[in-house]
């Protein structure tokens, strides 16, 4: 069996890690390259890095930052925010990443996830999709939307764009498979609704995304105990869990973490 990931994400915006809740209320949390460094020294398994802004204010990702994060990183380093174009691509893969993340490009222009693909290959494109529930008036039910009954309620989940700010109209468990169709490698699956809040992932929408694909999914989006991590791999067999606040403010240790997967039969790197 595959040995499970436990990824830190640093969320940037001005050149300074951030962290909020549900997208807003950001605060800083520190530096890219050094916060980078020390998850690694820690034990993550790999790095991934959002410019949360980039698109919203559209302009590219700092490239400058990039640089000096990977100049220090030897662990697998995943970059998005701001990328339009194959040629922002290669510029950042140059820069030293070693996979790419596609949000809000891919929703407008689902052929860059083709093109990428075809250029760089699958294995460095990851579809990033940020989903927040809507729930649904029985009396009145929308076509053309997975439906999932929750302990909260029936509810699809709809894909936003612009770090979290635009509605699509788009049913996130359908633009997984598409994505996957048009070659992306991998999902980097955030909730909206948990993220930041440390309640746990949500679980009814990660389940049901990694038994419609077939390719590694990714978990974001509430962690806030070592429990909600170990159940997010018991539960949905998902590939990877990525957490920002519970690292960036000391709250639990990745090694620590790492112990607790293990105790409870969850294959990971030691």
């Amino acid at each position: 069996m595959l040995a499970k990931r436990i990824i830190p994400c640093l969320d940037m915006t001005d050149g300074r890690v951030v962290k909020g809740v549900q997208f807003v209320n950001l605060i800083d949390a520190g530096d890219p390259p050094e916060l980078a460094v020390l998850y690694e020294e820690e034990g993550a398994d790999e790095i991934v890095f959002l410019d949360i802004t980039a698109s919203y204010e559209r302009r590219d990702i700092l490239i400058d930052v990039v640089q000096r994060t990977s100049d220090q990183l030897f662990i697998p380093f995943t970059v998005g925010g701001g990328i339009r174009t194959v040629k922002n691509i290669q510029g950042i893969l140059k820069a030293g990443a070693d996979k790419i993340s596609l949000n809000t490009a891919a929703v407008e222009s689902p052929e860059i996830i083709q093109k990428s693909a075809q250029v760089f290959g699958s294995q460095c494109i990851v579809s990033a999709i940020d989903a927040k529930r809507v729930y649904i008036d029985l009396n009145d039910p929308p076509e053309n939307r997975i439906l999932i009954e929750t302990p909260e309620g029936l509810c699809w989940w709809e894909v936003y764009i612009y770090g979290g700010r635009k509605p699509t109209g788009i049913d996130a468990i359908q633009w997984a498979k598409e994505v996957e169709e048009l070659g992306a490698g991998e999902i980097l699956l955030t909730s909206m609704d948990y993220d930041g809040t440390k309640d746990g992932y949500d679980l009814s929408l990660t389940k049901e995304v990694v038994q419609r694909t077939n390719i590694p999914i990714i978990a974001s989006g509430g962690a806030g105990t070592m429990q909600q991590i170990v159940d997010v791999f018991k539960i949905t067999d998902v590939s990877a869990a990525l957490a920002a606040s519970i690292f960036h403010f000391r709250e639990i240790a990745i090694v620590d973490l790492k112990m607790e997967l293990k105790k409870n039969n969850i294959p990971v790197r030691i």
